[in-house]
């Protein structure tokens, strides 16, 4: 597993949605250990991708915003 950044932190909250999806699209895998790994390995993904590719965090954005309309 990646190393979660210092200034991230994970709540109470976070996990019991992300356990809570995962009891829907994958109930085999719906375990507090999974949610928190997803959730982190999403965080970091999105870190690497403003490090690496920050057009591609543009994009992300864009289709973010386009969706809250």
């Amino acid at each position: 597993m990646t190393k979660l950044p210092d200034e991230y932190e994970l709540s109470e909250q976070d996990i019991d949605k992300m356990l809570n999806w995962l009891r829907i699209f994958d109930p085999d895998n719906a375990t507090p250990e999974q949610a928190i790994a997803f959730l982190v390995d999403t965080r970091v993904s999105i870190h690497k991708y403003a490090h690496d590719n920050p057009e591609k965090i543009e994009e992300l954005y864009k289709k973010f915003k386009s969706q809250q309309r």
